[in-house]
């Protein structure tokens, strides 16, 4: 009735090996990073009559719990303060190592026109001593993947309730979206 074919081990193993190995590719779901304000720390005030500008140093704890390394380029995050834009902070290019978390520190600038234009409610939420800021940023890069590089873009947005006396982190919430490209 028909030719038997013979049994090689190599072909098994080799077989069983590109079974799991696309099986690896195929359920590794990419998941969000996460970002969490760390602290706030004044660096200077610059007088800018009639009012002063604030130089300050945020510190954001970012994780990246997929089993690539991501590369990201430089960009700028927007801050704000009852929708007017206070300031923003530069990100330097860099990378983070799979399953990892790192520290970033943005230098960034407030200007306080910002305040000013809400001096009612800036009063109000510094005699409760908590002040909603907002920021937003979009990060692009890559992440490589055996031999392959996926171009990937995330947007963050993050509500930061601070005490504006002491600049302490009270709470916060962050959203981040994370869309990947077919096409490398």
């Amino acid at each position: 009735m028909g030719k038997e074919g013979k049994w090689s081990w190599t072909s098994a193993v080799i077989g069983a090996a590109s079974a799991v190995a696309a099986t690896a590719v195929l359920t590794a779901k990419p998941k969000d990073p996460t970002f969490h304000l760390i602290s706030i720390n004044f660096t200077s005030l610059k007088l800018n009559l009639p009012l002063l500008d604030a130089e300050v140093l945020l510190t954001v704890h970012v994780t990246n719990p997929n089993i690539a390394p991501i590369h990201y380029s430089s960009t700028t995050m927007s801050i704000s303060y009852a929708g007017s834009l206070l300031g923003s902070a530069h990100v330097e290019a860099g990378s983070q190592p799979p399953r990892s978390c790192q520290l970033l520190r943005l230098p960034a600038r407030l200007k306080a026109v910002g305040f000013a234009q809400h001096a009612t409610r800036f009063l109000a939420d510094v005699a409760k001593r908590e002040m909603l800021l907002d920021a937003a940023i979009e990060i692009a890069g890559t992440a490589r993947v055996l031999w392959w590089d996926h171009k990937f873009k995330i947007h963050v947005d993050s509500h930061v309730t601070v005490d504006p006396v002491f600049l302490d982190v009270i709470d916060q919430e962050n959203t981040a979206e994370l869309e990947l490209f077919a096409a490398a």
